[in-house]
């Protein structure tokens, strides 16, 4: 995960990132932290321009291929990958006149540890 990443998610070295949501509570600035980045995604047009990024073959997606898939203004597109990007969740570079954008190395898998509730040892399903 990138240290922006980790920064924007309330941790500050890989080795923290282990520690899940049941594990301790947690403090006013993570709280904070992983609240923005789960406003980010709460929202229908964010979710899917993050699914549409993440399936991707290859790992990135041009803006010029996601504003299509939407009833929005390529504006409106923008702002919403602003938000995602400001989250921690995506980052993006301009190559010439479009924009390539890629989910973030391990966020989304932080994010998922993050809620996952441990298995008590020797537990079986």
């Amino acid at each position: 995960m990138s240290k922006q990443g980790l920064e924007l998610l309330g941790q500050e070295t890989a080795d923290a990132c282990c520690e899940g949501l049941a594990s301790a509570p947690l403090d006013d600035e993570r709280a904070a932290a992983l609240a923005k980045v789960f406003k980010a995604l709460g929202d229908p047009v964010r979710l899917r321009l993050l699914s549409m990024i993440a399936s991707r073959d290859g790992g990135e997606v041009c803006v010029c291929e996601m504003t299509p898939a939407f009833d929005l203004s390529q504006p409106t597109i923008s702002h919403h990958l602003k938000l995602l990007r400001q989250a921690g969740l995506i980052d993006c570079e301009r190559r010439g006149t479009w924009v390539y954008y890629w989910v973030l190395p391990g966020v989304l898998d932080h994010l998922a540890g993050f809620l996952t509730t441990p298995q008590a040892a020797g537990a079986t399903e």
